[in-house]
């Protein structure tokens, strides 16, 4: 798909802020209310604009651990990999799920409220996902760098 300039502008600024009406909007890329409203629906049924949300703030919200949990299977035939990929959508505290190249076939996000929070989801959950053979776990200790925001 190609983006033109207003396009780009639209999308930065919808990244800052989704709160945004179509009239501020417009004023901050250059655009009349309309044009920029049409620019805006036809992000969205290209699928370049996903949805909106708010961002909200882990540590207020008591879930300042985050781990990530390097994942290897034991199979890995269709049916297995979709059996797992299914199976880790149902988990909240998974935020993030990814299929990797390398000695590791998945890494997970995961947040939650403290240490033995994750050791007890570690064995009742993680450990239990289909085709599961060994979990290798890296807990954060600091974040350096968050951002939600795609380099456009």
């Amino acid at each position: 798909m190609t983006l033109d300039n207003f396009d780009k502008k639209i999308l930065r600024q919808l990244q800052q802020n989704a709160d945004l009406t179509m009239a501020e909007l417009g004023d901050k890329v250059g655009l009349s209310h309309t044009p920029c409203w049409r620019r805006v629906k036809r992000l969205q049924e290209q699928g370049i604009i996903l949805g909106k949300v708010n961002l909200l703030n882990p540590k207020q919200l008591n879930l300042s651990v985050c781990v990530y949990a390097y994942l290897t299977i034991k199979s890995h035939d269709e049916e297995s990999l979709n059996a797992f990929e299914g199976a880790v959508q149902n988990i909240e505290e998974v935020v993030e799920c990814y299929s990797t190249s390398g000695d590791k076939d998945y890494v997970l996000r995961v947040v939650v409220e403290d240490v033995e929070h994750y050791e007890q989801m570690l064995k009742r959950t993680l450990m239990h996902l289909p085709n599961v053979d060994s979990i290798h776990s890296t807990f954060a200790l600091k974040q350096i760098k968050y951002t939600t925001r795609l380099p456009i």
